[in-house]
């Protein structure tokens, strides 16, 4: 159950390792923030329904608590003040000195004084943003997808957490965690204490990034305690009514923290899963039981004062109660572990079922996912590459290395895309030096997948007019696409499980792994000078994606074309009516069949069958009804007007 449920200790670390990663190459060019992946996510689980929290923290404000260490550089800064503010808070006080328009803009004026305000802040990120709500101190859009929370930073501890450096007797956590949690700070989120009149002047002191490096210490037996737990808040305790908003899952990590200061760390082995998890569950109880949930960095700082008590504390309690009466099968109650069974909680799996399950969440992984797709909004520069390259030389961390590597091959095709060759007059030397050095850049583009980044090699030729080094890729390509492949959110098939229990497959890393076995889709950035003349308008508005088997035959069709074999063509349609009608290595998402019928359509428009052409918009247009991004809606229009 641990591996279907969170994944192996082998998946949680590649899972972290991957959000480190893009959120050292994201902060890296950004001039504003640093991005720290937190949340379920950047704590390595990836649970079921579980959104995506990124805290974008500013480069160009600073938090101190003491005036006399504060940096007067041309950094601005604001100062905590803690005087009749809620433990966990402060309100952040703006001198006259560093008052700039900027901070005029987020500031509100009560007795004189200038304070930064949490309401302001965020209210001026959402100024120019359509489609997204305001959810405590996070930005998010109305789909739930997202959680984006604008933070600001105090690089020194505080002292309101001063008594968490010695507190604790215990091995855990160790010395050297310590350390590198008081060296990093702390982070204040834009919200106040509910109701407090002040509200909109005062910030909570977030303490994510330690969190984070406390949960990266804990066993896998830890870890499934807390992800069990959040299973039974989120799928059994959250749908009753009246208890729907009374817990959190961070107060279910508090309680865990609690517990792993208090238990000496031998406890937490597989064997005692359950008892570590109902010890979990009775403390849970008993916070509910007498309204105390501690804050763990500050104790003072009861996080079920005025909020569990009364008739919704009764009722919650009655809740757990009976839940707890079950025992550890209260879990079965859940959607997502009703099928498992005792014998599930401590059977040993096989090390090929044990690479295939994580395999297969990978697959699934959103965290995957964003990483390929976050470039999309990076900056494309040599300095990027400079940072990837420093990293896979330098880097002891081989796992570390082959990531970086994989972040390299995604990153080579953005680059690729936003660099054209420039028609020069200094020269052909200087011509051919740009030429050679596209290729080098695209053939780094080849790592993170079987084809699209052959493919994306050539239509760098198709684009340079060399048809026929193009279709001797293309060629490879397809030959690449065979139905043992993987793809992103597929269904696995039996030939699927059986060549990853293959020996070739077992000792490999999952980067590794999608080099060989991953058929990635094409995409193409904004304004992409890569995508063929035919595609331009799909990149006029943002990135294109689009199926690589699809395009694969797309290109190839457009080299006969400018070859003048029409035979070689009409092949080359039919095969990709068949492609379609199969709907091979397209996947289950609207937007692929979508694009996949308009690439038809234009095809059939480029070999003269209007008619055709506009049978195949009219089926991409019913298939993906959004008018604002599927261009064969345009394209209808402007064949109606003809």
């Amino acid at each position: 159950m641990c591996q279907n449920i969170v994944g192996s200790e082998n998946y949680v670390k590649n899972l972290r390792l991957m959000n480190a990663v893009r959120d050292d190459l994201h902060s890296y060019t950004s001039t504003y923030f640093t991005f720290i992946t937190s949340g379920s996510f950047g704590e390595g689980l990836e649970m079921t329904g579980s959104d995506l929290d990124i805290m974008y923290v500013s480069k160009n404000i600073e938090v101190y608590e003491d005036i006399k260490a504060a940096n007067h550089s041309n950094v601005k800064y604001v100062l905590m003040e803690t005087d009749d503010v809620k433990p966990g808070f402060t309100q952040l006080l703006v001198l006259e000195q560093v008052y700039s328009q900027y901070l005029r803009q987020r500031c509100e004026e009560p007795n004189g004084k200038h304070y930064f305000s949490s309401a302001l802040y965020k209210q001026r990120v959402m100024r120019n943003i359509d489609s997204i709500v305001i959810h405590g101190p996070c930005i998010s859009d109305k789909e739930g997808i997202f959680d984006h929370a604008m933070c600001l930073h105090c690089r020194t501890w505080i002292s309101q957490a001063s008594q968490w450096i010695t507190r604790s007797n215990n091995s855990w956590p160790s010395y050297n965690v310590k350390q590198s949690i008081i060296k990093h700070g702390v982070l204040f989120v834009p919200i106040g204490v509910k109701g407090s009149p002040k509200e909109d002047i005062e910030w909570r002191i977030s303490f994510s990034v330690g969190e984070k490096f406390l949960i990266n210490t804990f066993t896998h037996t830890q870890l499934m305690c807390y992800a069990l737990l959040k299973i039974l808040l989120k799928d059994v305790i959250a749908t009753y009514t009246e208890c729907e908003d009374l817990l959190c899952s961070y107060f279910l990590k508090t309680i865990i923290f609690w517990i792993s200061e208090e238990l000496p760390h031998s406890i937490w082995k597989p064997e005692n899963l359950i008892s570590c998890f109902m010890r979990c569950f009775k403390r849970l109880i008993y916070s509910v039981e007498n309204s105390i949930c501690l804050h763990y960095f500050i104790p003072e700082n009861n996080m079920f004062e005025n909020k569990i008590e009364g008739r919704a504390r009764a009722i919650l309690l009655d809740k757990l109660y009976n839940l707890h009466s079950y025992g550890w099968r209260c879990m079965l109650f859940s959607n997502q572990l009703s099928n498992f069974h005792e014998s599930m909680w401590k059977d040993h799996i096989e090390p090929h079922t044990l690479h295939t399950i994580e395999v297969v969440k990978t697959l699934h992984s959103k965290s995957l996912w964003l990483t390929i797709n976050g470039y999309s909004s990076t900056e494309c520069n040599t300095n990027t590459s400079t940072k990837i390259i420093h990293q896979i030389v330098f880097s002891d961390n081989s796992s570390l290395k082959y990531v970086y590597t994989y972040d390299m091959s995604v990153w080579g095709s953005k680059y690729a895309q936003s660099a054209p060759l420039n028609s020069t007059r200094r020269g052909n030397k200087h011509q051919y030096k740009q030429y050679k050095s596209r290729i080098c850049t695209l053939l780094q583009n080849i790592y993170h997948d079987v084809v699209s980044g052959w493919l994306m090699l050539a239509s760098f030729f198709y684009k340079s007019k060399q048809y026929s080094k193009a279709l001797h890729i293309i060629a490879y390509s397809i030959s690449k696409c065979s139905p043992e492949k993987l793809q992103f959110f597929m269904d696995m098939s039996d030939i699927h499980y059986q060549t990853l229990k293959l020996k070739l497959f077992q000792n490999i890393s999952i980067v590794q792994l999608w080099k060989i076995m991953l058929i990635d889709s094409m995409l193409f950035v904004h304004n992409s000078w890569l995508i063929p003349n035919e595609l331009q308008m799909e990149v006029e508005n943002g990135a294109y994606r689009i199926s690589p088997i699809v395009y694969a035959y797309f290109l190839k069709l457009l080299c006969h074309y400018q070859l003048n074999n029409a035979r070689q063509c009409q092949d080359c349609l039919h095969n990709l009516q068949n492609v379609i009608s199969e709907n091979y290595f397209i996947g289950n998402s609207k937007q692929y069949h979508s694009g996949a019928y308009t690439i038809l359509g234009i095809v059939f428009q480029l070999l003269g069958d209007n008619e055709s052409a506009r049978q195949a918009f009219m089926q991409s247009v019913e298939i993906k009804r959004d008018y604002s991004f599927n261009t064969s809606v345009e394209r209808l229009t402007l064949m109606n007007s003809l």
